[in-house]
């Protein structure tokens, strides 16, 4: 059967995508059309440009995240000065490396811009601080910054949305206007945009795929309680609540049965020193838990 899927933002934690598409694949459940924010997001054009699981899998199983990490080369000459940066970039570590490794991946299979893909089977959801609103891309690009799509570097718009802030300097997204808008992570202010395809199902037409969501998170019925001892911990919890907040609205409205809930804990975000005994459970989590759900779905 064919479905359309939206992947959650999760960072390190989306290693259970794999899990769980290896899951889907078992049920032969071929996805279509996918939207993603963060993480999720490169995860939904990797799909999107036709890598198979097993793909995938070898692209990322034997990956050392601490490529990533790109740091001015600065900070490895002056002891702190990573704050400074942190202070006037507006993040830790340039994200360059990130691109790039996306830019190649997806060249593998011949796609460098939004006119490679299929059109409309690919969404990736970023959030513009200078405008102060979410964006999908590419739908928004022509609408909001004047841009073609065509034109658009699918690699450009999945490094945006997996901009983690203050981790990764911001975006800068040049547009029709003279003041260029910084663009971070879509988990800003959409970490789940299972309202993606809303528009879609509302036709209700006669071959409208289901739509599967995946989410690196328990239920939004029952979240666990954040421990607050002091400021740090607070604003970690307002970021936290903000993320989460139009997502839980939106899905406490929708149907549940239609999401996958994979409850990670014990792994950070932006923890790129992960251990592959630990990307080795969240595969495994990320399977069982898909595998319980299937049980059951379609309902």
């Amino acid at each position: 059967m064919k479905i359309d899927a939206v992947f959650s933002g999760g960072g390190v934690k989306a290693y259970a995508f794999i899990g769980a598409l290896e899951s889907l694949e078992a049920k032969s459940l071929r996805i279509e059309r996918v939207a993603g924010t963060s993480a999720g997001a490169i995860f939904a054009s990797l799909l999107a440009a036709g890598f198979s699981l097993e793909e995938i899998k070898q692209k990322l199983q034997g990956l050392d995240l601490r490529r990533f990490l790109d740091a001015p080369k600065l900070t490895s000459i002056i002891p702190g000065s990573k704050w400074l940066f942190l202070y006037f970039q507006m993040g830790l570590y340039h994200g360059r490396k990130l691109e790039q490794w996306i830019r190649e991946l997806l060249a593998e299979k011949g796609v460098y811009t939004f006119a490679d893909l299929k059109e409309g089977y690919l969404k990736v959801v970023v959030s513009d601080l200078t405008l102060g609103k979410l964006v999908v891309l590419p739908d928004d690009l022509y609408r909001v910054y004047g841009i073609d799509a065509k034109y658009f570097p699918v690699s450009e718009a999945v490094r945006m949305s997996a901009g983690f802030p203050y981790f990764f300097m911001p975006s800068k997204l040049h547009g029709t206007k003279k003041e260029a808008s910084f663009v971070v992570d879509g988990g800003l202010l959409s970490n789940f945009p299972l309202w993606i395809f809303e528009n879609n199902n509302k036709q209700k037409k006669p071959y409208q795929r289901p739509v599967l969501g995946i989410k690196l998170s328990e239920s939004v019925e029952n979240p666990r309680p954040k421990k607050i001892k002091n400021a740090i911990d607070m604003f970690l919890a307002l970021f936290s609540t903000m993320k989460q907040a139009h997502d839980a609205r939106y899905i406490s409205k929708s149907d549940q049965h239609n999401i996958v809930f994979i409850p990670v804990q014990g792994v950070e975000t932006t923890n790129f020193h992960i251990r592959e005994s630990s990307i080795e459970q969240l595969i495994n989590l990320g399977k069982e838990h898909t595998e319980i759900f299937l049980k059951r779905w379609p309902s």
